[in-house]
């Protein structure tokens, strides 16, 4: 998962597309980058780590110019090198950069017939430098000094043609513009927000609503499945619709964990989202254990607060924030490697003992995936003198892995991929576990304003709602995911850096 953000303003950018890299900073943490332009001329700082610590003050003031884009990104399957920050730059044609958020189901054949046939140059494993080349072979077709709208929307109509998956893109083409397009599913979320000034309008695109808010933009509308946006230097929008026919199934995953519980994703509020999580959790514990003897209801912060304090009030037992969370540690299932996860679960979070000591606990997560976390938190609630520890989580089982932008492990990882319930309560060490059922997610995420009837699921149902996850990819993926893999890329990374004297 990644966050990207694009402006055209009437002043500089710079500190406004940091401050939105701030803001989307919890949908990836593994590098982030930033590229303006001005007079023709391209200004790029890009790097490891989270943002506060990619810029400094130096490289904000080179980053010159009214126009830009930005990306936060963690990696996804077989992307974790420092050489994939994003944004991407190709030279030809007219100078192009693209954020990409989302996974490419088809790069490995596409990256073949830009190599093979396109003589396109590919410089990392990247889907994100695929999909520019793809852009840029497309446009290429124009062959003009000056690109119109249509020039682009034709373009992207024949990127739609190529590419599958997953994905939300912003990307600038200089001299000309910044443009957004979101795939025919709308899988990945895109928002579009404007801003009028005494010099005129400015436009941005965002991963997330919470973006514009911050930045002083109104919420116009999402970017539709298929469509393309275009706004030149100039603050001039243009939209298309590209592709005819789609099927609008956004990421249910965005709902119950990535996204910002003050975000507003494709007309639905996260926050009243995750609080039907939480309602309909407490019918369902209701129904299976009506005589509970639970004292009190604790999450686990910070993404099942919403939940657990609806499912508290439900069940009339008492809430309590029962763990303390260092906030300097990031997320921990993209975590690299299982030993860091363990150390960092520790690291984490504390809990205080006067709100376990002697009680029946009701720990609640927004989701178990390895089931590492889980287990430890667990373990820390009985230390801290919990009599009994009951476990909720306000999603299903995750029992397969995400194929369109969300680095979960390889499916022979996930906890509950080949085991019961039961099973994997067992294995957590809880007194008793309980699932949120698939119907009852769908149902607290939809509601009548929204236009959307159907989510991605896949992660939970194993049904893909693009028709080429096939098992060979599957089970590529699976070896590109798992922890000795990963594992193996950083020894390999280790010794570049060695060599080349890092």
């Amino acid at each position: 998962m990644c966050g990207i953000v694009g402006i055209v303003g009437t002043s500089p950018v710079n500190q406004r597309l940091y401050d939105a890299l701030t803001v989307l900073q919890h949908r990836g943490q593994d590098a982030a980058g930033i590229v303006t332009a001005a007079g023709g001329l391209v200004a790029m700082r890009k790097g490891s780590g989270l943002v506060r610590d990619v810029f400094d003050q130096k490289d904000m003031l080179d980053l010159k110019g009214n126009i830009g884009i930005g990306h936060v990104r963690y990696p996804t399957a077989g992307h974790d090198g420092a050489a994939e920050a994003q944004p991407f730059y190709v030279n030809a044609p007219y100078g192009m950069v693209l954020g990409h958020n989302g996974n490419l189901t088809n790069a490995a054949e596409l990256a073949d017939v830009l190599i093979r046939e396109e003589r396109r140059h590919l410089n990392t494993s990247s889907d994100s430098e695929v999909l520019l080349n793809v852009l840029a072979s497309e446009l290429q077709r124009v062959g003009t000094p000056r690109v119109t709208a249509a020039d682009v929307f034709a373009a992207v109509t024949a990127l739609y043609r190529r590419c599958r998956g997953g994905y939300a893109v912003v990307a600038m083409i200089i001299g000309h513009g910044i443009l957004g397009f979101r795939d025919p599913n709308g899988i990945r979320p895109l928002v579009l927000g404007v801003r009028e000034t005494p010099k005129g309008s400015e436009y941005m695109l965002a991963s997330e609503s919470v973006a514009l808010d911050m930045l002083g933009f109104k919420f116009l509308r999402d970017v539709a499945p298929g469509e393309a946006v275009f706004i030149d230097e100039r603050g001039r929008l243009q939209n298309q619709q590209c592709v005819s026919t789609t099927h609008h199934t956004p990421c249910i995953f965005e709902y119950v964990y990535f996204a910002r519980p003050d975000s507003i994703i494709d007309n639905i509020s996260v926050q009243r989202a995750r609080m039907r999580m939480g309602d309909r959790l407490a019918e369902k514990i209701k129904r299976l254990h009506p005589d509970h003897d639970i004292d009190v209801v604790i999450p686990i912060p910070d993404t099942s607060r919403t939940a657990a304090l609806q499912l508290a009030q439900g069940l009339g037992a008492k809430y309590r924030e029962g763990f303390i969370k260092n906030r300097y540690i990031g997320r921990t299932f993209i975590m690299p490697g299982q030993d860091q996860r363990k150390k960092s679960v520790r690291s984490k979070l504390n809990a205080i003992d006067l709100e376990f000591r002697n009680k029946n606990v009701l720990l609640i997560d927004d989701s178990i995936v390895r089931g590492t976390t889980s287990a430890q938190i667990i373990e820390l609630a009985r230390e801290a003198g919990a009599h009994k520890v009951y476990f909720a989580s306000a999603a299903p089982p995750v029992r397969h892995p995400n194929v369109y932008g969300i680095d979960m492990p390889a499916a022979s990882e996930l906890v509950a991929a080949d085991r019961t319930e039961e099973e994997v309560r067992t294995l957590i060490g809880a007194d008793w576990l309980v699932y949120q059922d698939l119907e009852d997610l769908v149902l607290a995420c939809q509601h009548d304003d929204a236009a959307v009837k159907e989510f991605d699921t896949s992660c939970f149902s194993g049904q893909y709602v693009t028709s080429d996850v096939t098992p060979d990819y599957l089970a590529r993926l699976g070896v590109e995911r798992s922890d000795a893999a990963k594992a193996s890329r950083r020894t390999t990374q280790g010794a570049l850096k060695v060599v080349q004297g890092v």
